[in-house]
């Protein structure tokens, strides 16, 4: 009783930031999958990677660094042909972008399909080394893959991009659970994919969204 005003704005503030980081990141998800439709609308290639637990700081130092919260605006014209960065990866870290024009780690794996270009060979070989997620848009297609734990789903389109960003970057306290498991077990071929997208809608569902 005594301490029990305390606890009531430990908990509120606790919930405040539960809730911002959420909104943040639903936020993020938002502004990438907009720049990305964008970019794929005029086919200019890009390669975005989103750091997560495993630190990109070397990666980061290959290129120029930038402290810019994200927007699609900015995401956009940095792919920009002829703009400085355009030719490289561009890392987020949080809600802000933190280097662009930076080279991945090719992925040297045998068995992949010849017809991946640099762009799509960078996002397996990024995901390979970190556990960060990578989107890319082909310049040739303007198609949008993503890569995630060095394996490489193509030909996304906007709602399964949303699904797959949102299985690895959203927590959502109502369904916690279903969120770690899906993205724990995420699985980008094409099975794995219509897997996650029924699980997502599922939650989607569930939760109003």
């Amino acid at each position: 009783i005594i301490f029990q005003p305390e606890i009531r704005r430990a908990l509120a503030e606790l919930v405040k930031q539960h809730v911002f980081t959420t909104a943040r990141e639903r936020t993020l998800v938002d502004q990438i999958i907009q720049a990305v439709n964008l970019l794929a609308e005029r086919k200019i290639g890009a390669l975005i990677a989103v750091e997560r637990e495993i630190g990109t700081r070397v990666t980061q130092e290959t290129g120029t660094k930038i402290d810019s919260l994200v927007t699609p605006e900015l995401l956009a014209s940095i792919f920009y042909p002829h703009t400085p960065l355009h030719d490289g990866g561009l890392i987020i870290k949080g809600d802000r972008i933190v280097a662009a024009g930076c080279l991945f780690p090719l992925s040297q794996r045998e068995e992949l399909s010849k017809s991946l270009g640099t762009r799509h060979r960078a996002a397996i070989g990024m995901t390979e080394e970190t556990d960060a997620i990578v989107i890319v848009v082909s310049e040739e297609t303007g198609t949008l893959s993503v890569a995630y734990k060095g394996r490489l789903s193509r030909g996304l389109d906007e709602e399964r991009l949303r699904r797959v960003l949102s299985a690895v970057l959203l927590k959502n306290p109502k369904a916690k659970n279903r969120w770690m498991r899906a993205r724990e077990q995420l699985d980008l071929t094409p099975e794995g994919v219509a897997k996650t997208d029924s699980i997502m809608a599922e939650e989607f569902e569930k939760n109003g969204e």
